[in-house]
């Protein structure tokens, strides 16, 4: 069983279901005015689990994600919009259908429990309707689209606004995300809200506290970004959160249209006789012989100075080996060789294992005086391993 409560304007519709969504609504709604439609996770909820509240007893509240379109399309109409902020938060369809006809939309419902998938149809069938002659945008900041859709929050924004317009024959012709027109993504903390245009109309004149935003004063306040007080005796807002920003209310005088532009002329389609077509004549020749020299012989002569030049930097500007070790110290030249000599030494060591080894390497060894102290058989810790520890003054180090 499906409720829909209808309303010519704004065209609201909210679903309950107690048994599922198995029936395929169809709606009629006129041209320019709201229509809204709610899908409730606890409709669709008892056709993924029918029997088990019945028998079973048990109670599921699914995280559900809906995914909308036009039969036979990848996208909605034009018009038509969808929301849903969490899987465990209802979706909307929502838009201001501009023209006539007959669309079918395709639900898709994705249980993300057991990830189960059902498929639903949506008919909806825009008729002609009278566009209302006054309308009026307004700008509420703190809040978002999703909270906005609800049948009872439109009444309560409406409320204030017929109090605003003075006139009960008020009705919410669209309503629109800020972030679809051009607003930027708040930040993640309390207090910080995308916004929402809502666009009424109504068939009485403006009041008088609407005509005051197209006032020179008003306006000149707006562009110089002064905060703008609400006018005197036009607060109506009974809720803090439905109130309207000033600056950015705007009207339309539907009745002040201007005419559409004429309609252009439509000629024979012959095109008017000028003769016969006379092609161009082949272009001159072309001497490439330029181009073919600035293009190969220049890099390459380039190429080849470059190669002369560094020939002559490496072979002809060396130093050489002669006119190096005259500039340099003899100390320093005396150090060089020795390394020399020395890498030679222990070459020829390794080469050979039959050579003494060194007497710095032997044990108990004497660096001061070259002489080798007699060997002690004892295992007392207490014997030193060379010399130099009976002797602490003498210099250990090699010269």
């Amino acid at each position: 069983m499906i409720e829909v409560d209808r309303g010519l304007f704004p065209f609201h519709i909210c679903v309950v279901g107690l048994f599922g969504a198995d029936a395929d609504p169809k709606y009629t709604i006129p041209v320019g005015q709201l229509f809204t439609y709610e899908l409730m996770r606890e409709t669709y909820q008892n056709d993924f689990e029918p029997l088990s509240k019945l028998y079973a007893g048990r109670f599921y509240d699914d995280p559900m994600v809906f995914k909308c379109n036009l039969q036979a399309f990848p996208d909605l109409p034009e018009w038509l919009r969808f929301t849903q902020r969490h899987p465990y938060d209802n979706g909307f369809l929502y838009g201001t259908p501009t023209s006539t006809g007959k669309s079918i939309i395709e639900i898709y419902v994705i249980n993300k429990r057991s990830y189960e998938t059902k498929k639903y149809t949506l008919m909806i069938n825009a008729v002609p309707g009278k566009t209302l002659p006054y309308q009026a945008e307004f700008f509420i900041k703190l809040r978002e689209i999703e909270k906005v859709l609800p049948s009872a929050v439109q009444d309560e924004i409406k409320q204030d606004l017929q109090k605003l317009w003075r006139t009960q024959d008020l009705e919410v012709v669209n309503m629109s995300n800020a972030l679809d027109r051009g607003g930027r993504v708040p930040l993640p903390i309390a207090g910080h809200f995308e916004g929402v245009y809502v666009k009424v109309g109504s068939k009485k004149w403006f009041s008088e506290c609407l005509l005051s935003v197209n006032t020179p004063g008003h306006q000149q306040q707006c562009k110089l970004g002064a905060k703008i007080k609400t006018p005197g005796g036009c607060n109506y807002c009974s809720i803090p959160s439905n109130c309207i920003t000033w600056c950015q209310t705007e009207l339309f005088d539907l009745t002040k249209r201007e005419p559409a532009p004429p309609a252009p002329t439509v000629g024979p389609g012959i095109l008017q006789t000028g003769g016969d077509f006379d092609p161009p004549e082949s272009p001159p020749g072309r001497d490439y012989l330029p181009d073919y020299l600035v293009t190969v012989i220049v890099p390459l002569v380039l190429a080849i100075v470059l190669c002369v030049l560094l020939a002559y930097v490496m072979c002809c500007r060396r130093e050489g080996v002669g006119k190096r070790n005259a500039m340099t110290n003899e100390i320093q030249l005396y150090h060089h060789h020795t390394i020399f000599s020395n890498r030679d030494e222990l070459r020829s060591m390794a080469g050979g294992r039959g050579v003494p080894p060194p007497l710095s390497t032997l044990p108990m060894f004497n660096a001061r005086t070259a002489e080798r102290a007699p060997s002690q058989q004892s295992d007392s810790p207490s014997i030193p391993l060379i010399m130099a520890q009976h002797e602490p003054y003498s210099d250990t180090l090699p010269r």
